[in-house]
């Protein structure tokens, strides 16, 4: 019995960096026809023309931002040329943070943290490129979050517009979207339409075939042999599709391999996966989360604690009155906050007739769950 069971300095990891969510593999299946696509749209920055803008669009999980990343290695493989710069718009999501970040990768140093202007940002950014004579290719991830902030022509319009400023200069967008409600060509402003006109590449959710070969690839690259066998890998990708996001499935392969550690075992068993799932299932719910502000942070907490009080539908007045003290939160504020929960998932905003339209809310997970991550 005791030669089944791990050794307080093993590991039943090969390479524990493929579970990772960030982590690009070498071997990406699956997306050959949107990443030659994608490829075709950034071309001609090759030729010191601005590149074709893009919106790459499909729910998470659907390899959108592993095939951007590929795109720009090659690129930075390639030519010094085009620049390509990646931003995460849950992080960075104001125009100045944005073009801090995009000033970072052009000049090799973020701006002085103060007294700083965006003008003297941006008119940094356009002489290093028209002296380096090169053309920008800007990435924003989660596009969708600029609008939830009401962002978006802020940042589009100085990028797309760029050249009447600065003759010469050249810059080209990816958009990625992952909020298949949003139409990010008609939700810009004119201004920004008129040179926006971007090509929309759509990435398809995954079948559960093409699931199950992406987390093989996985378990054989990250894990030592026989440590997940076929029927658990099944049982894997079972999970995984409840949830329609690759990244669950990844995740989950990870924790459970770390709770069968835990136990001292030498493979991953069902009961690991199950363990495993609880916390898996809460992705999406725990980056959503990462990416609020303090403030809406404070009255999603307040939903949460209304919803585990009374397990029904609630109204937003009803809502509103019971979070306003407590976050100090104009209404017009907080309908916005509501509006950008309901866009990212976090809760369904409908409407019930009667006596005019009265708006309900109702969170989307467990309000258990949701304090529980507010509060990590």
């Amino acid at each position: 019995m005791k030669k089944n069971l791990l050794m307080w300095d093993e590991t039943l990891f090969r390479d524990p960096e493929v579970f990772e969510i960030d982590y690009v593999p070498e071997q990406f299946n699956h997306r050959d026809a949107q990443i030659r696509e994608l490829a075709f749209q950034v071309r001609p920055g090759l030729r010191g023309v601005r590149p074709q803008n893009t919106i790459c669009r499909g729910l998470p999980g659907t390899g959108k931002t592993t095939s951007v990343k590929k795109v720009f290695a090659e690129i930075e493989e390639t030519t010094k040329k085009l620049v390509p710069v990646y931003i995460n718009c849950q992080i960075d999501n104001t125009k100045f943070a944005i073009f801090s970040q995009i000033y970072r990768r052009v000049t090799g140093h973020l701006p002085p943290a103060s007294g700083t202007s965006f003008k003297q940002v941006f008119d940094a950014i356009a002489r290093t490129l028209l002296r380096e004579e090169q053309v920008l290719l800007v990435a924003l991830d989660d596009a969708n979050y600029l609008l939830y902030e009401n962002e978006i022509n802020r940042v589009l319009y100085p990028l797309l517009r760029s050249h009447e400023a600065y003759p010469g200069v050249r810059i080209g967008v990816i958009a990625i979207v992952s909020d298949m409600s949003v139409s990010l060509q008609s939700e810009v402003d004119a201004r920004v339409a008129s040179v926006f006109r971007p090509t929309e590449i759509y990435f398809p959710p995954y079948s559960e075939e093409e699931i199950h070969g992406i987390l093989e690839e996985r378990v054989l690259q990250g894990l030592y042999p026989n440590v997940l066998r076929p029927e658990i890998l099944d049982l894997v990708v079972e999970q995984t599709m409840k949830n329609g996001d690759l990244r669950v499935g990844i995740d989950l392969l990870k924790r459970a391999t770390l709770n069968a550690e835990k136990e001292a075992r030498r493979c991953v068993e069902r009961e690991d996966v199950c363990k495993a799932y609880e916390v898996s299932r809460y992705l999406h719910l725990a980056y959503s989360i990462r990416a609020l502000r303090d403030d809406e942070r404070e009255v999603l907490a307040g939903i949460a604690e209304m919803s585990a009080r009374d397990d029904r539908e609630m109204s937003a007045g009803d809502v509103y009155r019971f979070v306003k003290d407590q976050v100090g939160v104009g209404y017009t504020k907080y309908y916005e906050m509501i509006r950008k929960f309901d866009a990212m998932r976090l809760l369904n905003l409908h409407y019930r007739q009667g006596r005019g339209r009265t708006r309900l809310i109702s969170l989307r997970y467990d309000p258990k769950r949701v304090l529980e991550h507010l509060r990590q």
